[in-house]
C-alpha cells in the first residue's frame, strides 16, 4: 500500500509541476503579447506620468505574475525532491503576491486602516522572512 500512495503521489506532483509550468508559459506568451499590442497601439495615447504610471504598473503587475508561477512551480520541486515545503519559499511567493497586489491598488481610494494594514502585512511577511532565514543560516556549521 505505501508503494502505491507513493506512486500516486509522484504522478501527482508530476500532473501539477507539468500543468504549472504550461500555464506559466501561456501567461509569458500572453503577457508578451499584450505587451508588443499596447506598444502598438496605445504608447500614443500616454500623454501624463499618471497614464505612463498606470502602464507600467500593468507590466510590473504581469512579471509579477510569472515569478509567482516560478516560485510556485519551485515549492514543487522542492516537495518532490525533498518531501517537504520550505517555509522560506512559501514566504517569498506570499511576499511576490502581496507585492503583485499593493503595485495595482489606487492608494488615493484606501482609508488610513486599510494602508496601515497593509503595511503590517508586508512587515509580518518579511519579518517571517527574515527570522526564517536567520535560524537557517544559524543551524549550518
Amino acid at each position: 500500500m505505501e508503494r502505491v500512495m507513493r506512486l500516486v503521489e509522484r504522478a501527482v506532483l508530476h500532473a501539477a509541476q507539468l500543468l504549472l509550468l504550461l500555464v506559466i508559459v501561456a501567461a509569458l506568451y500572453q503577457l508578451w503579447y499584450l505587451f508588443v499590442v499596447a506598444i502598438r497601439d496605445h504608447v500614443e495615447d500616454i500623454r501624463s506620468v499618471p497614464m505612463l504610471t498606470e502602464a507600467v504598473q500593468r507590466g510590473f503587475a504581469g512579471v509579477l505574475l510569472i515569478v509567482l508561477g516560478l516560485e510556485l512551480l519551485e515549492t514543487l520541486r522542492v516537495y518532490y525532491a525533498q518531501h517537504r515545503v520550505r517555509l522560506e519559499i512559501i514566504l517569498v511567493v506570499a511576499i511576490i503576491a502581496v507585492a503583485r497586489h499593493v503595485i495595482n491598488l489606487d492608494f488615493h481610494s484606501l482609508s488610513g486602516v486599510e494602508i496601515a494594514g497593509l503595511g503590517l502585512l508586508v512587515l509580518a511577511l518579511t519579518g517571517g522572512y527574515y527570522l526564517v532565514k536567520k535560524s537557517g543560516d544559524e543551524r549550518k556549521p
